[in-house]
């Protein structure tokens, strides 16, 4: 019978070990409890998230259908709260119980929030403002609130709370970092470096910097106002984010009789201590009196509990990690290993500064061998340094090389002299080794190799060093990357060939193409495909439900809770008192938790379960307003020139008409529109993936490409035309060469630039191609073959279209606010 595993924790540690396991060919019968109700996701990332340069799906290292795959039992969402280490059984806040054979605890750490007055207000939780930041929710929640605000305040100048302050300059004017220490980052740099940090962040990023500030209030009755100092000072401020370090999430385990101090006590073999079969690893475990941050001790600590849990090495130890860490914090390159400071008379020290360039640099040498180092501005020659202080490598006479390039050691040190079991990506722990042979076993592209190993995958600091080794280990011939072409990952063809295959096999079904193509079926891939057969051939595409997100099979957008938001259609943004009283009638007639305008000038009912959905659009009896879908969604106008003075064209008709023309046409990613009725742009025209906008002397501006989500860029000006019929023609070509020639998930922001608007304009505009009939034609079919998904309610694709498979908690959990 094979051993039961059960993992506390589904975070970086827990995940990691358990992946450690499966590649030693561990036998074990696994289930993990995870808090948060989702899989894996790399907790480093969620600073990108926060700033806006890294989606939510590129953070997540295994989803769930890796649980099921390795035959792994996941209770996500669900917290244990007590083990009885003599029943060996751990007992859920569910109220279930799971036996166990090897236990490891995994359950990180959470954000320590410092006792400050007006932090909390009683039953309410943090005061209306203040968020931590250490979860994806966090990062949501914060985001939210940040956008609808001015200025915010981040408690707290460690690494986290400056990642927090540049993420947060996306969302809001002004930001403000207090830190209590004399300096930033004041665990992993002196003094010195520390003031280097502060005064780059403040003249590049205009990050407003306090340092020895500590905080005594949070001021504001109903929602945060400002921060009081000790000193008295008060800063004014509607967001505070506390970013004050962290704490072992160890308490349950003290419940439970385990030794705990700051965190769970545990041998060299990660066991805990005085029980033979329970473990812990990463943020909640603590070592020889040391817990760590990092990742690169949890890496060193899942191997070594994985080698002792399968056998491969049973007597294999973990002695404690060097931490050396090279990132960029706030956009800013800092490397810190070490000592940061000399502590015996005889260390060498050397100091290198260039306070006008934010250029700092220190190495501290005893007996001959490197024992700390920092970089701030400058980190050229880190990868030498961190060779030299892990391995211990003989230094050169010249100190000076250690800093500059001399003729000493290289600037960047030669792949070829790396021993493989360097770690080349700290934020996922992966090594030379293990990057050669991804390479050696056929991999020889960059993005192949990264996708493989998760090298690069984090902060993205390594890619470059990962680029040479891939280069190096296959031998100088790096293939080009063939699947970046791919209209969707599974299926191995450029858009355009794909299509033509379609075409010649009269393909029209999603398992028809995987059918007669080959490739390997994924769920991106067939979500993909579908869209694009539907747009190739409309009401003759055969629909298989399997090929479906949720979205698209029950046509409304499900929400975290696993309710759904229904938004009816209402065209270029105009509505009726007699459709505003027929909304608020189903409001109030199904209980709807939270009615919301959304910023496509819609109504959004939110928190409706999924078995309701036809009786609430049965009530409505108003179309899909497409709120859910890779799809055209709504067409912004302003009031135009009926009501506006300054409107010089009929921008509400216009955008009526566009709305007519296209509700409902599938694209390879969303198609947000808006008609704007004078270049004041009330309508955000400029920022849409079409916009429109009119000018003097009846004349009508046409831009394709802007986004102002999470990328914002400003529309290219395809042409000027000289009346709403040219609009609908031109819009409706360009559109249908968009949905032809994008890749899956490709917007107009990225494909535009992509083609370039010259080459655009030659096709759209100028048919220097000779196939704006075709374009036209083709958008005409898909115009034509139009029919209201809502139309589902009488007559379901599928007996359980509407059936509900949750809740598994009471629904919806969506707040309700007055």
């Amino acid at each position: 019978m094979r051993q039961r595993l059960v993992v506390i924790g589904n975070g970086m540690a827990g995940a990691r070990t358990v992946e450690e396991i499966l590649a030693r060919g561990g036998d074990f019968a696994i289930t993990m409890f995870g808090d948060e109700p989702y899989g894996n996701y790399n907790r480093i990332m969620l600073s990108n998230v926060l700033a806006g340069v890294e989606d939510e799906s590129g953070i997540f290292l295994n989803d769930l259908s890796w649980y099921a795959d390795n035959g792994i039992t996941l209770h996500t969402g669900t917290r244990i709260e007590r083990i009885d280490r003599f029943a060996r059984m751990v007992y859920a806040t569910d109220g279930t119980a799971t036996p166990y054979d090897k236990l490891i605890i995994a359950t990180g750490s959470r954000a320590f929030v410092p006792p400050i007055p007006g932090l909390h207000r009683p039953g309410r939780g943090y005061h209306q403002g203040v968020f931590a930041f250490r979860t994806l929710d966090d990062t949501r929640a914060m985001i939210r609130y940040a956008k609808e605000h001015e200025r915010a305040v981040v408690i707290g100048g460690g690494l986290l709370g400056l990642e927090a302050a540049r993420g947060l300059q996306n969302h809001l004017p002004h930001v403000t970092l207090i830190h209590a220490a004399g300096h930033l980052m004041n665990a992993q740099l002196n003094e010195v470096a520390g003031e280097t940090l502060r005064a780059t962040i403040e003249r590049k990023l205009g990050i407003e910097v306090v340092v020895s500030a500590q905080t005594t209030e949070i001021l504001g009755k109903h929602a945060v106002t400002g921060v009081r100092l000790a000193d008295g000072r008060v800063i004014g401020c509607d967001v505070v984010v506390v970013a004050a370090g962290i704490r072992a999430n160890a308490e349950m385990a003290a419940a439970s009789g385990l030794v705990v101090e700051r965190g769970i006590v545990v041998d060299d073999q990660m066991r805990a201590q005085d029980e033979d079969d329970i473990y812990a690893v990463g943020e909640c475990a603590q070592h020889r009196g040391e817990t760590y941050g990092l990742v690169a001790p949890l890496w060193d600590q899942a191997k070594v509990l994985a080698d002792h849990l399968t056998g491969v090495n049973p007597f294999a130890e973990y002695h404690g990690s060097q931490v050396a860490t090279k990132l960029k914090v706030a956009g800013v390159d800092v490397a810190s290993m070490g000592l940061k400071e000399p502590e015996r008379d005889d260390d060498e020290s050397l100091t290198f500064t260039e306070p006008g360039k934010g250029v700092y640099k220190n190495v501290i040498i005893r007996d001959g061998r490197l024992v700390g180092a920092t970089m701030v501005g400058d980190v050229k020659k880190v990868a030498f340094l961190m060779q030299a202080f892990d391995r211990g490598l003989a230094l050169p006479e010249e100190r000076a090389e250690l800093m500059f390039d001399l003729g000493g050691p290289a600037g960047e040190v030669k792949v070829e002299d790396m021993p493989d079991d360097e770690q080349v990506c700290n934020c996922n722990g992966v090594s030379k080794g293990a990057i050669c042979s991804t390479v050696q076993s056929g991999c020889k592209t960059v993005s192949g190799v990264m996708d493989k190993t998760r090298a690069g995958k984090g902060c993205g600091t390594c890619k470059p060093i990962v680029q040479r080794i891939v280069e190096w280990a296959a031998g100088g011939e790096v293939e080009e990357d063939p699947a970046a072409s791919y209209y969707v990952p599974g299926i191995p063809m450029p858009k355009p060939e794909l299509m033509n295959a379609i075409r010649l096999h009269d393909l029209r079904s999603v398992s028809s193409v995987f059918a007669t193509l080959g490739g390997e079926e994924d769920a991106k891939s067939k979500m993909g495909l579908a869209s694009l057969l539907k747009m190739m051939w409309g009401g003759d595409y055969v629909d298989e439900r399997d090929a479906r997100f949720i979205n698209d099979r029950v046509h409304a957008n499900i929400q975290r809770d696993g309710t759904f938001s229904v938004v009816p259609q209402m065209k270029g943004g105009v509505t009726t008192p007699a459709q505003l009283r027929r909304i608020a009638e189903v409001a109030e007639k199904h209980e709807v938790p939270m009615v919301k305008l959304t910023g496509g000038q819609r109504i959004d009912l939110l928190g409706i379960p999924k078995e309701k959905l036809p009786e609430v659009w049965a009530d409505l009896d108003m179309p899909s307003g497409y709120a859910y879908g890779k799809s055209f969604r709504t067409v912004k106008t302003c009031v135009g020139s009926d009501f506006c003075r300054f409107g010089v064209g009929d921008s509400t008709a216009l955008g009526i008409a566009l709305e007519e023309r296209y509700q409902g046409i599938e694209g390879p990613g969303k198609m947000k529109l808006a008609v704007t009725g004078c270049p004041r742009n009330c309508a955000e025209a400029y920022v849409k993936d079409l916009g429109v906008v009119a000018i003097d002397g009846g004349k009508w501006e046409i831009y394709v490409g802007g986004a102002a989500g999470a990328h914002i860029r400003k529309g290219d000006l395809l042409t000027t035309v000289d009346s709403a019929d040219e609009v609908m023609v031109l819009t409706g070509r360009f559109l249908q060469y968009y949905r032809e020639n994008a890749n899956w998930l490709e917007r107009t922001y990225a494909f535009v630039p992509r083609i370039g608007i010259d080459r655009v304009r030659e096709i759209v505009v100028d048919d220097k191609d000779g196939i704006a009939a075709g374009l036209d034609a083709a958008m005409e079919a898909s115009v034509a073959a139009y029919r209201d998904p809502w139309k589902d309610r009488d007559q379901p694709a599928t007996p359980g279209q509407f059936r509900t498979s949750l809740p598994l908690t009471v629904l919806p959990q969506v707040p309700v606010r007055a």
